[in-house]
C-alpha cells in the first residue's frame, strides 16, 4: 500500500470515531446536563510504506482522547420542587453509585424512594455531607436555598453536597448522566456554586453546529476514500506499464 493511502486510512479511522462522538451529542441534544464532547487529534510519526531513507517518515492521524466542555447549559424552570440545577461551571452533585462509590451528576431531576431518601431517577441516593439525605412527605415540599440547605417546615433536614475538581480531566463518563472519579483527587467544596430549585440544567450541546460537523465529516471520509481509490489506481496502472515495457 502506498504512503498516501496508509495516511489517509489513518484519517478514515479517526473520522469513524469522530462521527460517533458527533451521532452521541446530536442524540443527547434534549439530556439534562449533558456535556458536548470532541475527538481530540493528535500527528503520529510512523514508519513510511517504503524503506527510503531520502525521506522523511510519514505524519500519521491518531485519536488522542475525547475532550469534554463542562460549559454551563441553559437553565430550564420546571416549578417542580425536586428539580435542582447548579449555577457554576464544572460543579457537581453528589451521588452513591453503589459498589463504585461516590459519583457525580449534573443531572437535577430527582425523586423520593418509598422510604424518603432522595435519588436521581436511577436510585442512586443523593449525599449531602457524605451521607443520604432523607426528607419526610408529611413535612410538605421542601425549600432548597442557593447554598444546597433543605428545609422543611421551618427546619433543616440536609444539605446538597455539590462539589468540584481542580481538575475535571480526573473524571470518566459512565452511564445514566454520572462521572466518576478515576484517580487519587479528592473533590472540594463548589462553595461559588449556586442551587436553583425547581430549574434542570439543559445540555450544552448545539443541534445546529453538530449537524454541520456531521455533514463535514461525511464529506471528509468521502474525499480520502477517493484519494485512497485514486492511489490504488494510479499503483495498478503504473504496474501494468511496467509489466508491458518488460
Amino acid at each position: 500500500m502506498e504512503n498516501a493511502a496508509y495516511i489517509g486510512l489513518s484519517r478514515q479511522m479517526t473520522l469513524r470515531r469522530e462521527l460517533d462522538i458527533v451521532a452521541n451529542n446530536v442524540a443527547n441534544a434534549n439530556t439534562t446536563g449533558f456535556k458536548v464532547e470532541q475527538l481530540m487529534l493528535s500527528a503520529e510519526i510512523g514508519q513510511r510504506a517504503r524503506n527510503d531513507s531520502i525521506r522523511p517518515s510519514a505524519s500519521f492521524v491518531l485519536d488522542n482522547g475525547v475532550g469534554r466542555d463542562f460549559g454551563q447549559g441553559s437553565m430550564q424552570q420546571t416549578g417542580r420542587s425536586l428539580d435542582f440545577a447548579i449555577s457554576g461551571e464544572g460543579a457537581f452533585f453528589t451521588v452513591r453509585d453503589g459498589a463504585n462509590g461516590e459519583a457525580y451528576t449534573r443531572d437535577g431531576a430527582f425523586t423520593l424512594d418509598p422510604e424518603g431518601r432522595l435519588t436521581t431517577k436511577q436510585g442512586q441516593a443523593v449525599l449531602g455531607g457524605g451521607a443520604e439525605i432523607v426528607l419526610d412527605p408529611a413535612l410538605g415540599a421542601p425549600s432548597v436555598g442557593a447554598d444546597g440547605t433543605i428545609t422543611q417546615n421551618g427546619q433543616v433536614t440536609g444539605r446538597l453536597s455539590v462539589v468540584r475538581f481542580d481538575t475535571l480531566g480526573v473524571l470518566e463518563k459512565g452511564g445514566d448522566s454520572l462521572y466518576r472519579n478515576k484517580s487519587n483527587a479528592q473533590p472540594i467544596e463548589a462553595a461559588d456554586a449556586q442551587v436553583h430549585q425547581g430549574s434542570l440544567e439543559s445540555s450544552n450541546v448545539n443541534p445546529l453546529i453538530e449537524i454541520t460537523n456531521l455533514v463535514e465529516i461525511s464529506r471528509a471520509y468521502e474525499s480520502i476514500s477517493k484519494l485512497i481509490e485514486n492511489t490504488t489506481d494510479l499503483s495498478r496502472r503504473a504496474v501494468e506499464r511496467l509489466g508491458k515495457a518488460a
